[in-house]
């Protein structure tokens, strides 16, 4: 039985939200799109638009009186609300322009239950704030995070606020790393639902305050529900004291990335 818009948790509204964005993630894929231009590069899509809005649509049904920060229409409602939504509708859009299908939907209440999408394998990571899950095929399972793969993603994607302190890409040349860990690079915050699923040992990004960020906040929110070891990459907590991010599966690991960015410091 479908709860209707009334009485869904918040836990709900986030998980119906990015899997209504997934839906026309999916439904636009290899469709011809129209780029939108933001400036130093960067684009979205008239895709990243629609599932948006998408997005949007469910959240204003269920919380109409919630705030809204949405990384292509931007702030809706007060940006000091209680109560705001962080929406990053499709995380990779030049991934998915390219034709390349590892993309993210990502969405989240600023302190409290999130959800992560991925389109085309149907699968919704989501967090009530407690405990950490994964939707497959209408079943709910527990996140197990672990390092057993020893596959650690690495964001190389501008700005780079940290360097010449800290670049991703010195990581990838650190002899212990390359001794330790296999590198990845998706460029996408679906590899964050990885390491909390034990897909990925790790993952590791600059950047400033990533927690109060659309394309990182559902993403943490689901790392830190399933017990992995969360900080930025100076080893203070992520937020506004802390810069960039350091996802990682169990201490042993995370320990180890911090001491090689540290020695390329």
């Amino acid at each position: 039985m479908i709860k209707s818009p009334a009485i869904l948790d918040d836990v709900d509204v986030a998980t119906a939200a990015a899997r209504a964005g997934a839906d026309v993630v999916l439904a636009r894929y290899g469709q011809r799109l129209t780029r939108l231009d933001k400036g130093a590069g960067d684009f979205a899509t008239d895709a990243d638009v629609a599932a948006e809005e998408a997005i949007l649509r469910v959240i204003r049904a269920a919380r109409p009186g919630d705030a809204v920060l949405g990384e292509e229409c931007g702030q809706r409602g007060h940006a000091d609300a209680v109560r705001q939504w962080l929406v990053d509708p499709l995380c990779g859009t030049l991934n998915y322009a390219a034709g390349n299908p590892l993309v993210a939907v990502n969405v989240a209440l600023r302190n409290g239950p999130a959800a992560v999408a991925d389109p085309f394998s149907g699968e919704v990571y989501f967090t009530d704030g407690d405990t950490a899950r994964i939707r497959r095929d209408g079943e709910d399972a527990v996140l197990s995070p672990t390092a057993a793969t020893r596959l650690v993603d690495v964001n190389l994607d501008p700005p780079f606020p940290s360097a010449p302190g800290f670049r991703a890409v010195d990581l990838l040349a650190h002899p212990g790393f390359v001794e330790r860990f296999r590198p990845r690079v998706v460029s996408t915050t679906l590899a964050l639902a990885w390491v909390a699923a034990g897909k990925r040992a790790a993952y590791v990004t600059d950047g400033g305050d990533l927690a109060a960020s659309v394309h990182f906040a559902a993403g943490i929110a689901l790392c830190q529900a399933a017990g992995c070891v969360v900080t930025g990459v100076d080893g203070a907590p992520v937020g506004r004291a802390g810069r960039g991010l350091v996802a990682a599966a169990d201490a042993e690991t995370h320990g180890l990335l911090l001491s090689m960015i540290r020695a390329r410091g």
